[in-house]
Parts: structure tokens; C-alpha cells; sequence
């Protein structure tokens, strides 16, 4: 049988083409039917009669020229070959899945809505070159909508699949847009995914998109409005690269080192030194229950309570508060004593 192969066409194009509710209908019994709109393929024996998957790129045509491979257009020939399933079925088969967790059946719910992710991966084929990537994220989300799915709650399995799907896709989304990720809180994803549109839609309405109006209009803080623009503004640059035309520096190098200096560190030590050498010497001029107190109450990681200190001695809460309020002012006036020939770092 011939093929006929239109002339590729982009990802977005093919979803921008597609008839609106041909490809799928999530509450409705019919099959989902624009898989060839999405291909450009004109006969419907095309993923039956596909040559199987070579190393490359390239296949060999009716007089052996070579003819370009489109992967997705494969992929979408092999799921076309996984049969839909009715309501009916789709209810005993979740009901079984749910009851005995049969693998099998989780492969039955799969690899009938596989059609389904690929329309929704092609909504945000804009969003990346790869189109195959998006859908192979939610063919994840998928099987993560089969695993959580209760078939008892009343609804079809593909309307409850639609989030997952859409979740992980729009995780992938902002975890590959660059290499630094630009939205780590709840708060900055929500402003990667629709802070271009509430912009476009304020300009719509007459509106100049001013980061307080954003911030307004989608609930959340001016300042989040102008660092996630700033974010989506600004381009990556690598700190290996040269940091000119005939410069063999690399960025990197004309960073500050915010390591401390050797005479910081120097007088680091010294203060470290000078303040361990006082509170040994304070130590040695207390007897018995402050120096006790000043050890266990004020030297040591685990502190007793006021009530354990005063139930050892014999004495109050009260009473014990006192002593250790007493030493720390005179240790303060101990050390203030013995440093009043050191300078200050600025003096």
C-alpha cells in the first residue's frame, strides 16, 4: 500500500489545526479520533504497515532513496494500535485494578489514554522543542492518575487523568525551562504559568501591566511580580566562559573570594583564644555552687533546669536564677577588666 506523507509540520501547528473536541472527549463514550490530523498522515493503515524503528533517522522509500524519520509521527502510529475502551469497560477494569492492584489491568488503562496525553502535551508544544519529551511526562502523570484513581467517586477515569497529566508537564515545564531554575515556591510557579498571560490580558483591557496591577490581579506580592520579570528577562551566563573576545579569564575569575582574609582569620583566632583564656581564669576564682552553676548553667550544651540545680543544692528556683544572674554580670565585668588593652577591629 502507498503512503502518502504531508509536508512536516511543527507541533504547534498540528494542535493549532486540529478540530476543537476531535482528539478527545473526556466525558463522552467516543474514541478520540484526531491522531492522523496530528500526524499530516493521509492513510489510516499507516501505523500497521510502519517499517520498524532503525538506528537512524532516515528510511528507505520504493526506489531506495532515503526519506526523513519522524519519530513522534511513529510513536503516534504505535498507540493508535492499543484499542479504546467504553465506559463500561473502563469502569470494570478500574473496579478490578483497584480491588486485586493487577498489573495488567493498570496496562489496560494506560495504554487506552495514551491518545489522551498527547493531545494535552500538544497545548503546550510551544513551550519546548521537543515535543515527544512532554508527552513522555505525562505518560508518567498518567500512571500515577491509574495508581490514585477510585472508580467508586462517579466520574470517568480521563477527566481525573487530565490533572496529573497537566501536574507533571508542568512540572517538567519549569524544571527544564533553564538550567537555573526560575520557580521554586508555590507563589513563583503560579507566576511563571500566567504572569505573561494576565500581562497580555491587561493589555487587552486598556491597562499598562505594571507589577502592582499584576500583583493585584493574581493575589500575590509586587516584589515576587518583579523578581519573577526579572528572572524571565535576564538570560544564563556560564562563569567558565571567557570573559572576553582574547581573554583567556574565565568569569569565574573576577569573582570576589568570600573567604576571610589572613588577617581576619588571624584576629578570629586571637579573640577565639582570648575569650576561652578568660573564662578559664574566671573559672578558677569561684568555689563550689557558682562554679558549678557557671559550669553546668552557662558553659555547658545541656543545660539542667532551675529545679534540678536547686533540687542538688538544696535551694529555690529563685534562689539559683539569682546566682547565675550574678555570675554573668560579673564574668561581663571580668572580661571588660582584663580587655581594655585590646582595639576594636576599626580602631
Amino acid at each position: 500500500m502507498t503512503r502518502k506523507v504531508r509536508k512536516p509540520r511543527s507541533p504547534a501547528k498540528a494542535s493549532q489545526d486540529a478540530r476543537p473536541g476531535a482528539a478527545v472527549q473526556i466525558g463522552g463514550d467516543e474514541p478520540i479520533e484526531a491522531e492522523a490530523e496530528v500526524l499530516g498522515i493521509e492513510d489510516e493503515n499507516f501505523g500497521a504497515e510502519a517499517p520498524a524503528l532503525q538506528a537512524g533517522h532516515e528510511t528507505a522509500g520504493e526506489g531506495g532513496e532515503l526519506v526523513p524519520f519522524d519519530p513522534l509521527s511513529r510513536y503516534l502510529a504505535e498507540i493508535r494500535r492499543f484499542p479504546l475502551l467504553t465506559r463500561e469497560q473502563e469502569l470494570e477494569i478500574a473496579k478490578r485494578y483497584a480491588k486485586y492492584r493487577d498489573p495488567e489491568d493498570a496496562y489496560r488503562l494506560v495504554t487506552a489514554n495514551l491518545r489522551l496525553v498527547v493531545k494535552i502535551a500538544n497545548e503546550f508544544a510551544r513551550a519546548t522543542r521537543n515535543l515527544l519529551d512532554l508527552i513522555q511526562e505525562g505518560n508518567v502523570g498518567l500512571m500515577e492518575a491509574v495508581k490514585h484513581f477510585d472508580p467508586d467517586v462517579g466520574i470517568r477515569f480521563p477527566s481525573y487523568a487530565v490533572w496529573w497529566v497537566r501536574a507533571y508537564i508542568y512540572r517538567y515545564l519549569i524544571n527544564n525551562w533553564r538550567l537555573v531554575k526560575v520557580g521554586t515556591t508555590q507563589a513563583q510557579r503560579k507566576l511563571f504559568f500566567n504572569l505573561r498571560k494576565e500581562s497580555e490580558r491587561l493589555e487587552a483591557e486598556g491597562f499598562a501591566p505594571a507589577p502592582k496591577l499584576l500583583a493585584q490581579r493574581m493575589g500575590v506580592k509586587e516584589s515576587e511580580v518583579r523578581e519573577m520579570q526579572e528572572r524571565m528577562a535576564q538570560n544564563e551566563v556560564s562563569l567558565d566562559q571567557p570573559a572576553g573576545p582574547d581573554d583567556d579569564s574565565s568569569l569565574m575569575d573576577s569573582l570576589a573570594d568570600a573567604s576571610p582574609n589572613p588577617e581576619e582569620r588571624a584576629a578570629r583566632d586571637e579573640l577565639r583564644e582570648f575569650a576561652r583564656a578568660q573564662v578559664e581564669e574566671f573559672e578558677r576564682t569561684l568555689e563550689g555552687k557558682e562554679r558549678e552553676i557557671f559550669r553546668r548553667r552557662l558553659l555547658s550544651e545541656e543545660q539542667p533546669t532551675l529545679q534540678e540545680m536547686g533540687g542538688e543544692f538544696g535551694l529555690s528556683r529563685e534562689r539559683v536564677r539569682q546566682i547565675e544572674s550574678r555570675l554573668k554580670r560579673r564574668f561581663k565585668e571580668f572580661v571588660k577588666a582584663h580587655a581594655a588593652d585590646l582595639e576594636s577591629p576599626g580602631g
